[in-house]
């Protein structure tokens, strides 16, 4: 198998530390078989899976920093020595043959509309005076990568490419439909590393959208020369791109020309409000007016063992300085890219994939409901139950405000196609050595762990993660692997040690700028168990509900705040899976985009993370006297009960549905506080969101958007520095998040004036009343959770 290597470096005296070697594997399972990860939705995609899956013989990982004499068809001293150089000129590249492409872009019917629609145009004003504001797209691609191959050593070890799709890409790119490549924005290097493997294995260099501000006019030159499509100059902002009517005409326009000439494009997506939506909103309408026949997909997941930092404006200053630190310290450890399996958006010239499901009952948008609706009766009227459907997120498709902006069918299919790709990025990322070590110490050892108990955790945690289907960015011996980690997460860490004491205390740094880059590191691993962390809280909140009605007011949990008993955990109560299902369903609406499968209804996703809990040994089925047996299918009065067949939240079976299960917490053997470490996965998402709930107190009045933004992250901020504690529930992400769900929920509204946007406390929640009602909803699924 091909396994990523770790760095063999030698422990750093200065540490301490003393780890017995091993000749094992981190796990035994890696030496066995490595998930499959990145294939089509089996739902959604049936036809792009069946019409492209195929046997792969290029199975492995390949490093395409390490470029030897055997990637070249020369041998020799001379020829170990610019294999680089002779490698990037035997790689196959792929000219564009348009000369006139701008021309043509400006000269669309779009432009025309959008340029006698602007003001200058009423009053006699020059077009081509406006024309110049707009960004500059140069149409030629050259094969200038050997100083990309150069950066990328200098920023990263080693840059793995999973090998296991590459031959569905090769045949997809032959069938004469545009690569269209996907991923989720999360540094200013993103766009580098896709071109970069393609250019390895020669594949067609797509045209990238970047939407990173770079001023500098030589950087900018030279990026357009290579195919890099630089939206943003000056001082305007990716809203203000995409707001302006002319820049969204000729952005649709260029995408137009580069997928009807057969052009690959990369594009990125992110689930804040409008970045990245768009574009693929524009793909997905030019196909439907029959512009562009048919695109394929392909997801891309980009893992880091520590992520570069997002720089949203670059200079040439800061890019020298950023190399000359780099000669110095590599801090960035290593890449693994994951290259999904393409699937078509058309399946034919009449309907498109998604449109197909629709018809077919596959992705019901038509369930899609404002959170208000699925949420809001309930908090407030104390409803057991909510409405079924799936929440909607119209924000992800443009900056239209909620208040302003009616859904359309079409923009809800956009939506769609956003939400999947977000999720099968998410999945076909490999979880990192420094993610497992991250989430360990933050969700399970906050106030520290010794390293030879670390060391165990890692080991179970990997083998949790591959039973999951998760593959996993690393290999080596257990040794190996964690000391690397360890040292790329030290100046993050706190690592202590006795003369007395041969194995060092770790624990994670209490500063806010550690905890967030933490919990960035942490978040694979979430999302590889958000099925059991939304079970876990639900159990949480049913528990909460136990204590405050006097049946048992203390619960044992290592690291919480408040009373804490010492002692082993026990649950003497009986929790009904009807109340957990509608307790892991309520939750299901506040997860933030890209948690839950799209394909799945939040009610199906809810029974799954119920029985979750089983499968992992945290519930257990209650045994209950009964006078029918459970496995009897028969009524009591000795009649069937039959349902529709087309229900899709009943089970297969055609009878009555049986009485509720009863469970019982347990203790797993191998993980005995298995439940508050599920738990602490979203303890950050919720407790942002009591926070915020807790400051509108003091936010009544209308403010600007920003103002009001910046009062909330000053209110999350004082919490945590209160807390001493759970920065990550206070960074910026975690801001918008919050306010995006408030939003959402009908509590804050927005209101679009001559002096921006204005944020402000909906009437129904200047009741203190109303507002400890949100408080206790969301709080309830904090296992930890004191005001």
């Amino acid at each position: 198998m091909g396994f990523q290597p770790v760095e063999a470096r030698k422990p750093a005296d200065s540490w301490g530390l003393k780890i017995k070697k091993k000749t094992k594997l981190v796990s035994p399972c890696l030496g066995l078989f490595r998930p499959t990860v990145g294939q089509c939705c089996h739902q959604c995609t049936p036809d792009s899976l069946r019409n492209k899956l195929e046997q792969n013989s290029m199975g492995g990982f390949r490093n395409i920093l390490s470029i030897n004499e055997k990637h070249t068809r020369y041998r020799g001293w001379l020829v170990r020595r610019i294999c680089c150089v002779l490698f990037v000129n035997g790689c196959k590249v792929f000219p564009s043959p348009v000369t006139n492409r701008v021309e043509r872009v400006y000269q669309s019917n779009r432009v025309k509309e959008a340029l006698l629609a602007e003001p200058q145009a009423e009053q006699g004003g020059d077009s081509q005076e406006q024309i110049s504001r707009l960004p500059t797209f140069l149409p030629s691609l050259t094969p200038a990568f050997p100083l990309a191959l150069c950066d990328a050593s200098f920023c990263f070890g080693s840059v793995q490419v999973n090998l296991n799709h590459l031959l569905a890409l090769h045949k997809a790119s032959q069938e004469g439909s545009p690569l269209v490549y996907v991923y989720v924005r999360q540094s200013a290097l993103d766009c580098a590393l896709i071109p970069l493997a393609l250019f390895c294995h020669n594949l067609k260099v797509p045209y990238t959208i970047c939407t990173v501000k770079i001023n500098n006019r030589l950087l900018r030159m030279i990026l357009q020369r290579v195919g890099v499509v630089l939206l943003l100059n000056g001082d305007q902002t990716e809203q203000e791109f995409e707001r302006d009517p002319l820049s969204s005409a000729v952005a649709t326009s260029l995408i137009r020309e580069l997928l009807h000439e057969g052009q690959a494009v990369s594009v990125a997506v992110s689930a804040e409000p409008g970045l990245g939506g768009q574009w693929l909103a524009r793909i997905r309408q030019l196909i439907k007016d029959g512009s562009v026949p048919d695109v394929n997909l392909v997801p891309v997941g980009i893992s880091y063992n520590c992520a570069p930092p997002a720089n949203p404006q670059i200079g040439l200053s800061s890019v020298i300085k950023c190399l000359l630190s780099l000669l110095w310290k590599r801090s960035w450890g290593s890449v693994r890219i994951d290259l999904a399996h393409p699937f078509s958006l058309k399946v034919n010239h009449k309907r498109s994939e998604h449109q197909r499901m629709c018809d077919s009952g596959r992705c019901r948008v038509d369930d899609w409901l404002p959170l208000q609706d699925l949420l809001l009766p309930l908090i407030l009227n104390k409803r057991s139950e909510s409405a079924n459907g799936r929440r909607r997120m119209s924000w992800l498709l443009s900056f239209h405000y909620a208040s302003e902006h009616k859904p359309h069918p079409q923009d809800d299919l956009s939506i769609a196609i956003i939400l999947h790709l977000i999720y099968s990025i998410t999945s076909c990322k490999a979880v990192m050595s420094t993610s497992i070590i991250s989430s360990l110490l933050l969700f399970r050892h906050r106030k520290g762990v010794k390293l030879s108990v670390l060391c165990r955790d890692v080991y179970w945690l990997t083998e949790e993660l591959l039973f999951r289907n998760k593959d996993v960015g690393f290999g080596d011996t257990l040794s190996m692997v964690v000391h690397y980690s360890l040292s790329l997460l030290a100046p993050h860490l706190i690592m202590a040690t006795a003369p007395s004491r041969k194995d060092p205390l770790i624990l994670p740094r209490p500063s806010p700028a550690a905890t967030h880059h933490l919990s960035l590191q942490a978040q694979t691993v979430t999302h590889a168990f958000i099925v059991e962390a939304v079970g876990a809280c639900a159990v949480s909140a049913m528990l909460s509900d136990v204590a405050g009605s006097g049946v048992s007011n203390r619960v044992r949990s290592d690291g919480v705040d408040g009373d804490v008993v010492k002692g082993d955990m026990e649950f003497d109560v009986v929790l009904c899976q009807t109340e957990l299902t509608n307790r892991a369903l309520h939750l299901c609406h506040l997860l933030p985009p890209g948690f839950m499968p799209p394909c799945q209804s939040s009610h199906s996703f809810a029974l799954d993370a119920v029985d979750s809990l089983v499968r992992c040994g945290i519930l257990i089925m209650e045994e209950v006297p009964r006078d029918v047996p459970i496995c009897d299918v028969w009524k009591r009065e000795g009649a069937f009960s039959w349902t529709t067949s087309d229900d899709p939240y009943n089970s297969d079976s055609d009878c009555e549905e049986l009485e509720s299960r009863s469970y019982k917490i347990t203790k797993p053997s191998q993980c005995p506080d298995l439940l508050f470490f599920l738990c602490s996965m979203l303890s950050g998402h919720l407790r942002s969101l009591c926070w915020a709930t807790s400051a509108l107190e003091n936010l009544l009045l209308p403010l600007p958007e920003a103002d009001f933004m910046t009062q909330i992250h000053c209110h999350l901020c004082d919490m945590a520095r209160k807390k001493k504690t759970h920065y990550e529930s206070c960074s910026e992400e975690a801001v918008h998040t919050a306010l995006r769900t408030l939003i959402d929920l009908g509590v804050l509204l927005e209101k679009q004036e001559k002096g921006g946007v204005f944020l402000s406390v909906s009437p129904l929640f200047h009741s203190s009343e109303n507002r400890q009602k949100l408080h206790r909803f969301i709080s309830q699924y904090l296992y930890n959770y004191h005001v």
